[in-house]
């Protein structure tokens, strides 16, 4: 099985890899979603970043590999606690935040080929708001 997702913001195409000896729970549970369509938004509280918000769904895992710094094209899924589960799809400087305070998402997904569009893709949910996102094998 390929390790490899391809990302689809609009119309921006972005090659991600799944990092399962670091988050194997993770992207295990991620996986079953596959293909995963929905919208994706400017984060409220984490800097230059987009989320996914996905309120009380229950992903299944704890953390690992969990970060509050996340490197620009460092995807992380926070599964929830205190704050709603979400997806953090970070373009720029990130400090993983929300109402409550710092969160530590798991660092589960890297952008590998498309990295110099996330700019792009910062500027997109910022000026033109919620966008479509797509993740699916490669």
């Amino acid at each position: 099985m390929s390790d490899l997702l391809r990302i689809t913001v609009a119309e921006l195409c972005f090659t991600a890899r799944l990092e399962r000896a670091l988050a194997p729970a993770t992207c295990a549970a991620f996986e079953k979603l596959l293909p995963y369509q929905q919208q994706i938004i400017q984060a409220r509280w984490s800097g230059e970043a987009a989320w996914i918000p996905l309120g009380d769904f229950q992903v299944g895992v704890g953390f690992e590999n969990h970060t509050s710094y996340p490197a620009r094209g460092d995807i992380l899924l926070y599964p929830g606690g205190i704050s709603e589960t979400e997806i953090l799809f970070p373009y720029g400087s990130c400090a993983f935040a929300s109402k409550a305070g710092q969160l530590a998402g798991n660092h589960f997904l890297t952008v590998i080929d498309g990295r110099e569009l996330l700019p792009e893709l910062g500027r997109m949910v910022l000026w033109q708001g919620a966008q479509p996102i797509r993740f699916e094998r490669l």
